[in-house]
């Protein structure tokens, strides 16, 4: 299930570098900073990397590794999660804050779940 909200979360970021979608829904509504796409390329790479990170844990992806380290990755990924739903409850912008704290949290929860399996 987690590969979904990734997916999703990918897709939504490359489509806000396209201009698909507004890009005052991001970062907190705070993109008069003007760099803004840095932002977007740097979190189309961190979704890139979660989802090589849950399809190396679903075993998609074979690659030798210590369960402990899974352990690690994931618990680190729910703290990165949680600071981002914390953020997003201050964000600007009221759809930042009702549609994307629940889906953050969400992951939130799956990270740390998947860290305890």
């Amino acid at each position: 299930m987690l590969h979904i909200f990734f997916s999703a979360s990918l897709l939504f970021h490359i489509g806000v570098l396209m201009g698909i979608f507004p890009n005052d829904i991001i970062w907190g509504g705070r993109t008069d900073l003007g760099n803004w796409r840095q932002f977007e390329m740097i979190s189309v790479g961190i979704n890139l990397l979660f989802l090589f990170l849950v399809y190396w844990r679903q075993g998609i992806l074979p690659l030798a590794a210590r369960p402990q380290l899974f352990r690690i990755v994931f618990i680190l990924m729910a703290l990165l999660f949680a600071l981002n739903t914390l953020g997003n409850l201050y964000a600007k912008n009221p759809l930042e804050t009702w549609l994307f704290t629940p889906i953050t949290a969400i992951s939130c929860l799956l990270c740390f779940r998947i860290s305890r399996n």
